[in-house]
């Protein structure tokens, strides 16, 4: 009987969307690590098979006293505190940092490849974003909390053991992330606002944008389970790699793609953003007070290194990627009305 796969963050958005992925190889021998003090979370582990589920203190207690030794065979670590106006910087540390020092320090000592989600956080306020530690500013505690960590997966590399692989995500969209909350991507509250009010609202211009002009990378969670599993599938592959599609994309071209593929049941045509703001089907809010100093206008990554690493599939478009989400958040919403 093969090893077990460990995913911590699993009821979460991309740990949940992982354990499908592994699902549909036919993989089950899952251990599925998460905190469900947020108890709607689990609904994302509903239509998935695992072998066990361990909270994630339980997990890291059993770690320290060896229950699972030799019996993994790789641990794919997603779990975090992501949210970024965070202020209890001793939780994040401890949850964000610490905890994952002592789950990389086993898997080097246990051979096993480790697999972590990082974040384009770690880049702050720049303008280029390559994994370069000159690069690096984070803005919050969230930001340095991961920044941290990466520095210690360099630190182990030059000796690793085994596998050490990280993915700094940038704005990751896509099926199974209601549970967020205010951290959801910008497709998911378009969505809900639009079916609830009729409109979608986006920031005017600031940082020398226009009104919805941010650009950032934004990137569709299938792709974000792609690159995983093919690290997954080459464990000789490590280091820390840029997760996004290489390509910046205005809020308002998301809004747009929102809105269109939200008029599509009612058989109306798709508008023009100048069209769409005439409508008042989009408006645009003063920037707010408080992000002032603290806000990516702009994300791009630099794919590079995940090219040169031999990882050559396209990125989905965000036409393409929104419209299969609001697609889903369609379906989900009639089997929400019906009670199915």
């Amino acid at each position: 009987m093969s090893n077990y796969i460990v995913v911590t963050g699993a009821a979460g958005f991309i740990g949940s969307n992982l354990v499908r992925a592994l699902n549909a190889r036919r993989i089950t021998r899952i251990i599925a690590v998460d905190n469900l003090s947020r108890a709607d979370k689990f609904k994302n582990l509903v239509d998935c098979e695992i072998a066990d589920y361990l909270d994630k203190e339980d997990f890291i207690n059993r770690i320290r006293h060896g229950h699972f030794d030799g019996e993994i065979e790789a641990v794919l670590h997603q779990g975090a505190c992501s949210d970024t106006m965070e202020t209890d910087g001793r939780y994040m540390m401890e949850n964000n940092y610490r905890y994952s020092v002592i789950l990389l320090d086993w898997c080097l000592k246990q051979k096993v490849p480790f697999l972590y989600a990082s974040s384009a956080a770690t880049y702050g306020l720049g303008t280029v974003f390559r994994e370069e530690r000159g690069l690096e500013a984070p803005l919050n505690i969230y930001g340095y909390s991961k920044f941290l960590f990466d520095q210690i997966a360099r630190q182990r590399l030059p000796d690793a053991t085994s596998q050490v692989a990280g993915f700094r995500y940038f704005n990751v969209y896509g099926p199974h992330e209601s549970h967020k909350g205010r951290m959801a991507s910008v497709a998911f509250h378009h969505f809900r606002e639009f079916t609830e009010t009729g409109k979608v609202k986006l920031f005017a211009g600031s940082h020398g944008y226009a009104n919805g002009g941010q650009e950032r990378d934004f990137v569709y969670v299938d792709d974000v389970t792609k690159v995983n599993l093919f690290f997954l599938d080459h464990p000789e592959k490590s280091g820390i790699f840029n997760l996004g599609t290489g390509k910046a994309q205005s809020f308002n071209k998301v809004a747009v793609s929102v809105i269109n593929n939200c008029r599509i049941p009612t058989g109306e045509s798709p508008l023009g953003l100048e069209e769409i703001v005439a409508r008042g089907l989009l408006e645009y809010i003063p920037f707010p007070e408080a992000l002032k100093g603290k806000y990516q206008a702009y994300t791009c990554a630099d794919i590079s290194r995940l090219r040169a690493a031999g990882y050559e599939e396209p990125f989905i478009p965000v036409e393409k990627g929104v419209a299969l989400y609001v697609k889903w958040l369609r379906e989900q919403a009639e089997l929400m009305q019906t009670g199915k």
